[in-house]
């Protein structure tokens, strides 16, 4: 099984003041910009890019602690049968000697780091794009705890209907983008 993991950190419960104004003819849709922040929450993900399924965990931190907690439930979760090969950055908490341990008594594990700057690789990034999109960014909650129940409705709603990502863009496109980049930078 191939597990794409990171978290999102600082994702914020942000209480706005005044309701938002529906978009209408002719202007957008109206979000106030004073808002009371009730605390953060860091967002562990874990995509299976076989059936697009989300396991998922808010912890209050984003330190090796809660990662190796997310793993735990990774490892509960994940037919003790199957080799899981995990897709992750290079962040210091996916590296930690902890972790490190962890991951070296547990043969079926098999780490696979992106490179560096390239974490955009790993298909859980899209995902976390959908639900700041559709979830968190023009949200409302009273609290960490409401902000976390939301987060958790989204995710049940979304693994009921999951498909894999699919990548739309040929290695050449991507290659020629690159070198038009390269061309106008140098």
């Amino acid at each position: 099984m191939v597990l794409c993991v990171d978290g999102k950190s600082q994702i914020q419960a942000l209480n706005r003041t005044q309701p938002l104004l529906p978009m209408g003819l002719g202007y957008a849709e109206g979000v106030t910009h004073v808002y009371v922040r009730h605390g953060t929450t860091t967002l562990f993900a874990a995509l299976d890019i076989a059936t697009g399924q989300f396991l998922t965990r808010c912890r209050a931190c984003h330190r090796h602690q809660e990662y190796l907690d997310f793993l735990k439930q990774v490892d509960a979760n994940v037919p003790h049968d199957l080799d899981i090969h995990l897709v992750v950055d290079n962040y210091a908490t996916h590296k930690h000697p902890t972790i490190k341990r962890w991951l070296a008594t547990r043969p079926r594990y098999h780490v696979h780091y992106t490179p560096t700057y390239a974490s955009w690789l790993n298909q859980v990034e899209i995902w976390f794009y959908i639900i700041t999109q559709k979830a968190i960014r023009r949200g409302t909650f009273r609290s960490v705890r409401d902000l976390v129940c939301k987060i958790g409705q989204f995710v049940h709603n979304y693994n009921k209907n999951t498909q894999p990502f699919v990548w739309t863009a040929t290695a050449d496109s991507i290659l020629e983008k690159v070198k038009r980049l390269c061309q106008l930078i140098s």
